[in-house]
């Protein structure tokens, strides 16, 4: 099977919901043109198409090689990285003042989604490095920024991000290494990371560790952790390279999935560089405020890693699909001449819609963040600024959570419309579940994600964004009710079952956020027992709204345009959607607000 990345539904998207039109219409992006968009579309597509996803099945059976502190990668990957430098992709949405094209995030959102769905393990290291980007950009002093930035958007340099040691996973308040201050300024790095992605390898001249450690006599707990800067090579007043540093790799993991990916254990001030002992770092900011830093970079991946899940469910139904359309197996139900192929039974048909349903509400609901992030940064009105912020906060962990739990869904579904054959690592079907596995863990497991919705996101605001994120749905439940009074009858059943199963499922949304808002103090467990309901619900509600506004923009097209191929599966699809996968909101709200029950059944269980 070759992958062909979705251009078709990426206009669809950009046009109809996420608001490319007007993104372009804002100063930051008056030198970009629709053509613009377009050409960067069709030349990622032929990119991760031609170039990276050769590189999927060699890099899951010929995994990075270690050796004596060295991480060697697969030739494919090293060929696929060059390539990847020279097109310039590294930069696509990084400002121009350091090298990049200062694209929209949205388009940008496309792109890697491409890459992620060629390449998952390949897509890590890139999606790294943009996050010390970020990190650098936004926290970092002028001098780093010159001295790091341009090189790592560029390409020539890749970064990572050093939070969790042996005895601190997600507890971050347990971080042990070490910072000593020097009398230049820098400051000497002790202590062990581990799962670090792309921690080492030798595809880039560089690797720009950013990394967490405790000064002498900072506070306890998170309060008292610093960010540093610590290059695998440093790096000269003039740009170039000099000494190796004291940070190395102790060993690489053996993982169930991302083969391809390196993930380090590594050594910081082991003795072992040409620095002396304590590996040079430079600080971020202030002492004691690392970890509001590296929350820029956490939060930019846990996007990306929703994205990512968005990327493998994307290839995975692409996969299924194919493989149905070939596979001749047994008559169909309701009689034929002989054996049909499988996309015509319908338990075949139920599980394929359901990947594509899945996977395309997930990418709306991204492509919608990442255009509430554009506006946030670059809107001329500051309040428009901060109520897009505040919406574009509140969906990323939806993003991150539901998207990756939805590829977990997704790739074991391809699994099963391949049969026996899924189960055989030579179909490749096998791969997108092993791969999908980790989406759901790395970057903020899918609870931590739902402890930040209820936590940070609802009663943070006392559900002021949640309730208006139910005012627009509502809205757009109204414009179903007026196409539904005036359209034709083929198109009137549809859209009357999405009108009804979103307005029930908007309700129960809404029952939702005050169950939060009015249990979360006096039961907290109550609440947090039913978090990842609530995020999976969430997301299944925005998912039916977007699909309704995709099916609204659908009856409103011109015949020819309406009667493609394209439009009648979005429409379809956006049927499907409502009367197959948002039912599940009911019972997700059922769950959480029974919360008190089942945290008391916990109470009994043998679990405490």
């Amino acid at each position: 099977m070759t992958y062909r990345a979705p251009i078709e539904d990426f206009r669809f998207v950009f046009e109809h919901l996420a608001g490319m039109p007007e993104l372009l219409k804002l100063e930051a992006y008056s030198g970009v043109e629709p053509d613009l968009v377009d050409a960067v579309l069709e030349e990622n597509a032929k990119f991760t198409e031609e170039v990276i996803a050769p590189t999927n099945w060699d890099g899951d059976q010929h995994p990075p090689v270690y050796a004596q502190g060295v991480v060697r990668m697969p030739e494919s990957f090293k060929k696929a990285f060059s390539h990847f430098v020279e097109g310039g992709w590294q930069g696509l949405r990084h400002p121009e003042q350091f090298g990049g094209q200062g694209l929209p995030r949205l388009l940008a959102t496309a792109t890697t989604e491409n890459l992620y769905a060629a390449n998952v393990a390949f897509s890590l290291c890139p999606m790294l490095t943009d996050g010390v980007i970020e990190a650098l950009l936004l926290s970092g002093s002028e001098a780093l920024k010159q001295r790091y930035v341009p090189a790592l958007v560029e390409g020539k340099w890749t970064g990572t991000m050093n939070l969790t040691e042996p005895q601190a996973g997600s507890d971050l308040s347990m971080v042990n290494a070490r910072a000593v201050p020097q009398d230049d300024g820098t400051y000497r790095i002790f202590g062990q990371k581990i799962y670090i992605t792309f921690g080492e390898h030798d595809l880039a001249e560089n690797i720009v560790h950013l990394v967490l450690a405790r000064t002498a006599n900072a506070p306890a707990g998170v309060k008292g952790l610093s960010l540093f800067v610590v290059p695998k090579f440093l790096v000269n007043e003039d740009g170039s390279l000099g000494a190796r540093n004291d940070v190395w790799c102790a060993s690489i993991e053996h993982k169930l999935g991302i083969h391809g990916s390196p993930t380090a254990v590594l050594l910081f001030g082991d003795g072992k560089g040409a620095v002396g002992e304590g590996a040079i770092g430079t600080i971020v900011g202030e002492e004691n405020r690392g970890l509001e830093y590296m929350f820029i970079m956490m939060n930019a991946a846990r996007f990306a890693v929703g994205v990512q899940g968005i990327g493998v469910s994307e290839a995975a139904t692409q996969k299924a699909i194919a493989y149905a359309r070939d596979r001749v197996q047994s008559r169909a139900v309701e009689g034929s001449a002989g054996p049909v192929a499988i996309v015509q039974h319908p338990d075949v048909q139920r599980m394929l819609t359901t990947m594509r349903s899945l996977t395309e509400a997930s990418r709306a609901i991204a492509c919608l963040a990442a255009g509430l992030d554009d506006l946030s940064e670059e809107h001329p009105d500051a309040e428009v600024r901060a109520t897009n912020q505040a919406l574009y906060e509140y969906l990323v962990p939806v993003v991150k959570g539901f998207s990756t739990e939805c590829s977990l869904e997704v790739s074991s579904l391809g699994v099963q419309v391949h049969g026996g054959m899924g189960f055989i690592e030579e179909t490749g079907a096998a791969q997108f579940y092993r791969d999908a596995r980790i989406l759901t863990i790395y970057e903020g497991t899918t609870a931590i994600q739902s402890n930040d919705l209820v936590g940070r996101k609802t009663l943070r605001d006392a559900g002021a964004t949640a309730f208006s994120v139910v005012h627009t749905i509502r809205a757009t439940i109204q414009e179903l009710a007026q196409a539904i009074a005036v359209c034709s009858e083929s198109d009137r059943a549809g859209l009357q079952l999405m009108h009804d199963h979103l307005m029930t499922a908007v309700d129960v949304y809404q029952a939702s956020v005050h169950y939060v808002l009015d249990h979360a103090k006096a039961d907290p467990r109550a609440v947090y027992a039913g978090s990842v309901p609530y995020l999976m619900l969430t997301g299944y509600v925005l998912g039916g709204w977007l699909f309704a506004r995709a099916a609204l923009a659908c009856i409103a097209m011109e015949p020819e345009t309406r009667g493609t191929a394209f439009v009648k599966n979005k429409f379809s699809t956006a049927v499907f959607f409502a009367g197959a996968i948002l039912p599940r909101v009911q019972a997700l709200g059922i769950q959480m607000q029974q919360g008190a029950v089942i945290a008391d059944a916990f109470r009994q269980s043998d679990l405490v």
